[in-house]
């Protein structure tokens, strides 16, 4: 994604959500923003398998009856 296109985004979705920001702000926060991008596609493209990380079994706790 390009520089204007994250801050295009930044600048509709504070105007959407109600958020005045001005141009400096914008920016700081669609450069965070394609930071977050590039860390996140880096973490995305690792190989994991489905016995690198098995998934949790949910267990409910057993349901208490309160006296009467």
């Amino acid at each position: 994604m390009q520089a204007q296109d994250v801050l295009n985004c930044v600048t509709a979705n504070a105007r959407m959500v109600g958020i005045p920001l001005d141009a400096a702000q914008a920016e700081r926060v669609a450069t965070h923003l394609q930071r977050t991008a590039a860390m996140a596609a880096l973490l995305d493209a690792f190989p994991l398998h489905d016995e690198d990380e098995p998934a949790e079994i949910y267990r409910p706790a057993p349901f208490i009856q309160a006296p009467d």
